[in-house]
């Protein structure tokens, strides 16, 4: 970024080599003062120096070469005197020059002055903006629909894009298209009425000495006493052609001796509403942050910034709203990104640490046993599985809770490995729960896990008996219910799988050590601390079928061990799938018939349970209707969405699995659904509508048979865009790369679920930069082995951030 002494140097060093001529300013370096005088005293460069050069410069145009020769070596050598750099303007607060030596004391004087200051500055900056000099009670309501209601928010709202006008071309060099800024002197303006003298047409024409450029715009009158014949001007905008000679159409005007805000530099875009418009708010926002950005307290810890080459705070923030350069942009915006995922990282690390200082009991099991267990499987487990389950027997032996993210593709087989970390933990009679989020996807872990825990050998007893597992859903009441609490209670119960009932008071746990939460970025915080609470620092193990990006993954799981199963069994064939028009809609129904007829199953899947006002799309009222009665009126249809009761949604998908249904018609509220073996095809209608993560959410509902299965993709439209963003579901079953390019096209929002909303709210932070990720990472775990209870005094300022980030909702943190 430069500073105001370097942009002076600039200046005083152009005006060297035009021999004294007064023209490295258009207009004369008298012009520049005012601009520079206040951007001098916002970096609060030392009083004297300020005054010294706004003197000197304000009688430059009166003198004669010899004597501006002499009033430039006089402000370089006042600026000398000063002790000023033009390095490190910022500096200039505290330099030791400034000061006569009055005594040993004086150095913790003014650091007790400089907090007293760093307090009163982080007070005023939690002025509500109504009561800030300059925005008044109309532009503060505006300003409150984005958030915006303090002094503090208003620095922390980034323009949305840039308009860059900071190449300045002569007018003969122009060309038809350019996007530009030109300086020059109005030659003429005038007015006259147009389209019946409904609107007034002003046309200005400019010249700068080597052409000449007609301007116009609509129905600005004022612009004819504003800008008079004579006045310099500095107009920004594109280029266009009328007549053979170009035009440019309602440009950004402004008078040069002014500070510059909507011209000749890259010029912040804000967002918008319709009782604000872009010049007075860029005004704003300039007063603001040339007074305030300055005198922000920079919370990163010095050997960070150092370490990063990270510019400071306060100067980020003011070059991110208006950048001398885009180099300058890209620093700022790189430096505000990073310290948003700092302080996520130092949060999730945060909780890790406070979870892993808690003691928990140590679950061992000898190899032998783990060998026995394997060889009762009736297939070889994946290496993916293998290591899986041999990172969760070192945390069980470890001592310390278990915090456990396992991450794999719908079919990899993490169920055996949950099975796995269960039988370790009933092998020493503790208890252990699965929680997931549907009673019909509760029953299927039910099923599959007493299949696998109940197995024995000819000499080798099972893991579990049947009457030591059970299931609890809210259909679950009266004798049987009683019997299962029961049974936790006096510890016969060894293993209870279920809903959300899991977490409700009266269920209550002799000993539980072990919980697996599947699809748990469908459960809220709250909920998952309620299960924990059963039991002592249990270990913890969390499932999902959603294939996270690595870059998300070390970001908002950050404070859980992730294991990737990246793996699929063998023998599980692909789905094939296909990309159709809308037009082709009839083959997808004929490919449904020939299942059908061979005995399988299909579903078919639309974005909306009813269509809105507008008629828009397809939805599952309307379409089940079409379908059962013009389409398949001999096959059994069933329909599912949301507004059903669980029970309603549980009976349809059991019916659906018993093969009752020959089609089940449903919204995405089966994404995370049963196993139907039977079910072959997979028709999404809207397809567009869907992310990739979610549509191979779909797609992995069908293929989980033997059979060769089938998944078509039918969008809207035919728009190109959208088809080519489908046509990667054709490319690859691999749900990981799908995840990474639908983190590129959608953001994280996809994958965060419930776990923290928080996290779409970042303004600057790109969470598929996986550069800065690791930066972040990396420096908050050096700061967490240095100080993990961030109680030095060079922490202060960051741990009172800290807190201030993560209660203002940016994140909860299970």
């Amino acid at each position: 970024m430069q500073s105001p002494l370097e942009k002076l140097n600039k200046f005083l060093e152009l005006e060297r080599e035009q021999n004294y001529e007064n023209r490295a300013v258009v207009g004369g370096l008298d012009k520049a003062v005012p601009y520079w005088e206040r951007e001098a005293r916002a970096y609060q460069l030392p009083e004297e120096l300020i005054s010294f050069i706004v003197e000197k410069l304000q009688e430059y145009p009166r003198l004669q070469p010899e004597q501006r020769k002499e009033i430039i070596q006089q402000i370089f050598a006042q600026i000398e005197t000063c002790g000023a750099s033009n390095k490190a303007p910022a500096q200039l607060v505290e330099h030791p020059s400034r000061h006569s030596s009055k005594g040993s004391q004086q150095p913790s004087v003014k650091k007790e002055t400089r907090e007293e200051d760093n307090t009163q500055i982080s007070k005023i900056l939690q002025t509500p903006l109504e009561r800030v000099s300059g925005v008044g009670k109309k532009t503060a309501d505006a300003l409150e629909k984005f958030g915006v209601r303090t002094l503090q928010d208003l620095l922390y709202f980034f323009p949305r894009r840039y308009d860059d006008y900071s190449r300045l071309k002569p007018i003969n060099k122009l060309k038809y298209g350019d996007e530009v800024t030109v300086l020059g002197v109005i030659q003429a303006i005038a007015s006259r009425p147009v389209r019946d003298g409904k609107m007034q047409l002003i046309e200005a024409i400019i010249t700068d000495g080597t052409g000449t450029l007609r301007l116009s715009w609509f129905n600005k009158l004022w612009y004819v006493n504003r800008f008079p014949k004579g006045t310099q001007v500095a107009v920004s905008g594109k280029l266009d052609m009328y007549l053979g000679k170009l035009v440019m159409k309602d440009p950004e005007i402004e008078e040069i001796d002014r500070e510059q805000l909507h011209t000749s530099r890259i010029v912040p875009v804000y967002p918008l509403t319709s009782e604000l418009n872009q010049k007075t708010l860029r005004r704003l926002m300039y007063k603001t942050i040339m007074q305030w950005a300055p005198k922000v307290q920079d919370f990163l810890p010095t050997s960070v910034r150092t370490s990063l080459k990270l510019l400071e705070l306060g100067i980020a923030i003011s070059q991110t709203h208006f950048p001398d350069s885009q180099d300058s942009l890209d620093q700022a915006r790189w430096r505000l990104a990073f310290d948003e995922i700092f302080l996520l990282q130092l949060g999730v690390l945060r909780q890790k640490l406070s979870w892993k200082s808690l003691p928990a009991r140590v679950f061992e099991v000898p190899d032998s046993w783990i060998e026995q267990r394997l060889a009762l499987l009736p297939y070889e487990l994946t290496n993916a599985q293998k290591r899986a389950i041999q990172e969760i027997r070192i945390d069980l032996a470890s001592g310390k809770p278990m915090d456990r993210l396992l991450q794999g593709d719908v079919g990899s087989g993490k169920t055996i490995v949950a099975a796995m970390a269960i039988g370790m933990v009933t092998y020493h009679g503790a208890q252990a729960a699965v929680m997931a989020p549907t009673s019909i996807l509760a029953e299927q872990h039910y099923r599959n896990l007493s299949r696998v825990l109940t197995q024995s050998g000819d000499d080798l007893p099972a893991i579990l008996q049947p009457e030591q597992i059970r299931l609890l859903t809210s259909d679950v009441r009266g004798a049987e219910r009683e019997d299962i609490l029961n049974g936790l209670q006096n510890g016969s119960v060894k293993l209870l799988i279920g809903t959300h009932a899991l977490i409700e008071d009266p269920v209550q746990f002799q000993d539980l050590q072990l919980v697996v939460i599947d699809e748990q970025h469908r459960f809220g915080v709250s909920q998952r601390a309620a299960l924990r609470k059963k039991g002592n620092n249990p270990h913890l193990l969390v499932m999902t079928a959603t294939p996270i990006p690595r870059s998300l993954a070390l970001t908002i799981y950050g404070d859980l061990d992730l294991t990737v199963m990246d793996e699929m069994p063998p023998g599980r064939q692909p789905v094939e799938t296909h990309v159709l028009h809308p037009l082709e809609r009839e083959r997808a129904y004929q490919l449904i018939r020939h299942e059908i007829s061979n005995g399988h199953q299909a579903y078919i899947i639309y974005p909306m349970v009813e269509q809105n006002e507008n008629g828009d799309g397809l939805s599952v009222v309307q379409e089940f209707s079409r379908l059962q009665k013009e389409v398949f009126p001999d096959l059994n249809i069933g329909m599912m969405h949301g507004r059903l009761k669980p029970e309603e949604k549980d009976e349809v998908m059991a019916r659906f699995r018993d093969g009752q249904y020959h089609i089940l018609v449903s919204t995405s509220v089966i994404e995370v659904g049963v196993d139907v073996p039977n079910a072959t095809v997979m028709v999404i209608e809207g397809a567009n509508r869907f992310g990739l993560a979610q549509l191979h959410q779909f797609r992995g509902r069908v293929g989980r048979g033997a059979a060769k299965s089938y998944c078509l993709l039918i969008p809207e439209s035919d728009d190109a865009l959208e088809n080519e963003r489908l046509s990667v579901m054709v490319e690859t079953n691999d749900g990981f790369v799908l995840a990474e390019r639908d983190l590129q096209q959608r953001g994280p929002g996809e994958f965060l679920g419930t776990r923290q909303a928080g996290f779409t709210e970042l303004k600057m932070a790109n969470l598929t930069d996986v550069h800065i990720i690791e930066k972040a990472r990396q420096q908050a775990q050096f700061i967490f082995q240095k100080d993990p209870e961030l109680q030095l005094p060079e922490h202060a300022l960051l741990a009172k951030r800290l807190e201030e980030f993560w209660q203002n909702g940016k994140g909860d943190i299970s």
